[in-house]
């Protein structure tokens, strides 16, 4: 292989890999959900499970 091809090579692979960090990193993490035990609901004022009642 020529020098050429070997840096053409890399750039593209150092590329992919970068772009895939960014992507999981920095990504649509709005999207969060509590999950709570069986006979409890989540209790937004408190950030906790609440027992229900009733």
């Amino acid at each position: 292989m020529t020098i050429k091809t070997l840096l053409t090579t890399a750039a593209l692979t150092l590329a992919t890999a970068t772009s895939g960090f960014a992507a999981c990193q920095w990504g649509d993490h709005d999207t969060a959900s509590m999950t709570c035990a069986a006979g409890t609901v989540y209790d937004a004022e408190t950030n906790t499970c609440k027992v229900v009642s009733g």
